[in-house]
């Protein structure tokens, strides 16, 4: 309870917690995107491509400002997909080797650049290398409505081009066919991308932003099939992740920020992966067992409808052991009677066993005919 008092009324708390929640939201819904169009290593490359952009930003500019940084960090960041883009269509290097290579060459660039910056006079102070994992207790109001402004406009562009990036998704080479310029629509989304880790550089840093891009938008398609559903469900779990994290850390003495934030959202996403309905693994487990009770009750069934068909009477009853040696496992024989009688399948018929009931019969003749199997011995009245 204190903690939720402190969010609202403490201004460092509140500060993280509203610009880690900007992160999660902007993150969230673009990289909804890079997830549907299997470009999840696209942020990574892009983030680490950042690297180099905020160490020249500041040696041109001498300042650490927020948005100077940025401006560098997105200037490396969209030469680098830039790049991937064109060593992809123009060489036969693949889209995943060329992903690797911008990262490995970007991000070796940026350290070099990081460590002459260390070397030189005055410059040791500069705290650039808190851009690695990020610094989100620093973060201060202006910076929070710099990302606010930022992130908003990359929310705004994505909703104008909503039904374009749909089709870049799903179907890219149908948009071409109606005359759409994928390839533009491509660049501008990669670049919506490229702001959306920008402004979560400075809270989660370079080497985990790439998880505030995947991670809430790996666990919203869980839920989902829709994919305005996807982009909401993805901004609401990166939002919730981000104040999680932010109201954990400032919790917990010496707990780090950034780290804490991406732990919160691989819970969404371990909870998402085994709770989800229709995707999740519990839900498919139970399915699952649910199909071979199921399965099983039926194959009982059948076999009292064809030991029937021998004796042509269609209610003769059997013991439960002669089904046993139909079935390898005696056990689930006769649980599976026990669940046909409950639905007024079958009647025990002691001291003789187990004969079918009329709805019994229709629904044993009903799944033979489904599945196309013949009675063996009919009686008259069963024949054709």
């Amino acid at each position: 309870m204190d903690l939720l008092v402190d969010l609202f009324t403490t201004y460092t708390l509140r500060t993280v917690a509203l610009g880690a929640a900007t992160l999660g939201i902007v993150g969230g819904g673009l990289g909804t995107y890079a997830v549907l169009r299997g470009q999840s290593l696209l942020g990574d490359a892009i983030s680490h491509a950042a690297l180099p952009g905020i160490a020249i930003a500041f040696l041109l500019t001498g300042t650490k400002e927020p948005v100077v940084l940025m401006i560098g960090a997105a200037g490396t960041g969209i030469a680098a997909a830039l790049l991937i883009i064109g060593v992809t269509d123009w060489t036969r290097t693949k889209y995943d080797s060329a992903l690797g290579l911008m990262l490995a060459v970007f991000f070796g660039f940026g350290l070099v650049l990081l460590t002459y910056i260390q070397q030189h006079a005055g410059a040791s102070q500069a705290g650039l290398d808190a851009f690695l994992f990020g610094q989100a207790a620093a973060l201060v109001e202006r910076d929070v409505l710099t990302m606010a402004g930022l992130g908003g406009a990359a929310l705004l562009t994505m909703i104008v081009f909503w039904k374009e990036f749909k089709l870049l998704a799903f179907d890219p080479d149908f948009g071409a066919s109606l005359g759409f310029p994928m390839r533009g629509l491509d660049v501008i989304l990669t670049t919506l991308l490229v702001v959306a880790i920008v402004i979560g550089l400075q809270t989660v840093g370079v080497v985990l932003m790439s998880a505030v891009i995947i991670a809430p938008a790996a666990a919203a398609r869980q839920w989902t099939d829709r994919l305005a559903a996807v982009v909401g469900l993805a901004a609401l779990f990166g939002a919730a992740s981000g104040v999680g994290g932010a109201v954990l850390s400032a919790s917990t003495a010496n707990l780090p920020t950034g780290p804490t934030i991406v732990l919160c959202m691989g819970v969404v996403v371990t909870i998402s992966l085994l709770a989800a309905p229709n995707r999740g693994l519990l839900w498919q487990w139970w399915r699952s067992r649910r199909t071979a009770r199921r399965l099983k009750r039926e194959t009982v069934l059948l076999d009292l409808y064809r030991l029937a068909h021998k004796h042509g009477d269609l209610s003769y009853p059997h013991a439960a052991s002669v089904l046993d040696t139909m079935n390898a496992r005696a056990g689930h024989t006769r649980r599976a009677l026990r669940h046909l009688a409950g639905d007024g399948l079958v009647e025990r018929d002691d001291p003789h066993g187990w004969h079918l009931t009329a709805a019994g019969i229709d629904r044993a003749r009903h799944l033979a005919e489904e599945r196309s199997l013949a009675m063996p011995d009919a009686p008259p009245s069963e024949t054709t």
